[in-house]
């Protein structure tokens, strides 16, 4: 059910042995991401349940689901990055269909992080599912 952006991750991930490489590979992404517009930090795309800051912005354009996000969090800056790959491009109809928990669990991100990023994460997973809800 994963994108072909995300699988290369999983792929990455499998040839990253111990969890520090890993950590900073999904650092890595965050920061290779472009910014979201600070115009677009608004109290509407933040994320409540984040212990750091969090904005989403979703798009849907013909039908296809996008979004672009930030974070204040290095390591959540990577995990919206991971989330845009497992998302991103997929007709919105789609999403609903992503087993979030069950794909990240391929990188073994689900027994590595905090309780509370994992809070802020299906924060995250639960805004993108709404979203595609509310339009699909």
């Amino acid at each position: 059910m994963a994108s072909p952006a995300f699988e290369e991750i999983v792929e990455d991930f499998e040839f990253l042995d111990d969890w520090e490489d890993r950590y900073r590979h999904v650092i890595e992404q965050g920061k290779a991401m472009d910014p979201l517009d600070e115009a677009l930090k608004v109290p509407a795309t933040k994320v409540d349940g984040c212990a750091s800051q969090v904005w989403l912005h979703p798009k849907i354009e013909n039908g296809v689901f996008r979004f672009d996000g930030d974070s204040d969090a290095m390591i959540v800056r990577g995990l919206i990055a991971v989330l845009r790959k497992l998302y991103n491009g997929l007709p919105v109809g789609e999403v609903l269909k992503v087993d979030a928990r069950a794909e990240f669990g391929r990188l073994g991100l689900n027994d590595h992080l905090s309780a509370q990023r994992s809070n802020g994460l299906r924060a995250m997973i639960e805004r993108i599912r709404l979203v595609a809800a509310e339009n699909a």
